[in-house]
């Protein structure tokens, strides 16, 4: 774990709320992404070699703007969706957290998700999964006015929160999370055991490295 302390010089009472991102973060869910994609490029492009590695240097941020940038149809975006859905069965849980994210509720700190699906399909694939319970509020990137890596789905769940920017940090693994905390005032905490690869994430500058789940514990103490 590698740590800049200076952060949390304005928050003497510790962190009070945690915002963090869903997929690669709390789920695995980079190969149903992958086979979803190539499936709804199939249906809707035709024939051809489908990019999904171009797909998934886009990690954290949302479809249409992916699609967008991608220059592919926005028509993509209805069979990846339903593809995603009926592959739901294979995304499962990065291991340790139920655990961890029940340990900070029984510390007082607030959780919230902030990612890049919409936010019915967070909140359903997070009910499917039995984590619903654990969060306080989700947050899609539907659901405010500009999606990662601008910072307004980090303020919207810091709102939904009653938590000040000095007090939180939040969770990523892709350069837009971290985008999106510093341009929200958070700590900008990279997650290695997500999507991106290390040095592509630390060339993002993030404010904590963290290389396990588990390490976000030592930094989110029981309030005070």
């Amino acid at each position: 774990m590698t740590v800049d302390a200076t952060p949390w010089a304005a928050a003497p009472g510790g962190v009070r709320a945690v915002v963090l991102d869903l997929d690669g973060v709390l789920v695995d869910s980079l190969a149903v992404a992958r086979e979803a994609f190539a499936l709804a490029y199939a249906e809707v492009v035709g024939d051809g070699v489908a990019p999904v590695e171009e797909y998934c240097r886009h990690p954290g941020r949302y479809l249409p703007e992916v699609l967008e940038l991608m220059g592919l149809p926005a028509a993509l975006a209805g069979p990846f969706v339903r593809e995603s859905n009926r592959l739901a069965h294979r995304v499962t849980p990065v291991d340790g957290v139920p655990e961890l994210l029940g340990t900070l509720r029984r510390r007082g700190i607030g959780l919230a998700v902030a990612t890049g699906r919409s936010g019915v399909r967070a909140r359903d694939l997070l009910g499917r999964l039995d984590l619903l319970p654990f969060v306080d509020h989700v947050v899609g990137s539907d659901e405010v006015p500009r999606p990662k890596p601008a910072p307004d789905i980090v303020w919207r769940a810091l709102r939904l929160l009653g938590a000040r920017p000095g007090e939180a940090l939040m969770v990523g693994d892709a350069p837009s999370d971290l985008a999106s905390a510093r341009a929200a005032g958070v700590v900008a905490v990279a997650a290695l055991w997500g999507e991106s690869d290390e040095e592509t994430l630390r060339a993002a500058g993030p404010d904590v490295v963290l290389t396990r789940l588990d390490e976000l514990l030592p930094i989110c103490p029981a309030r005070r």
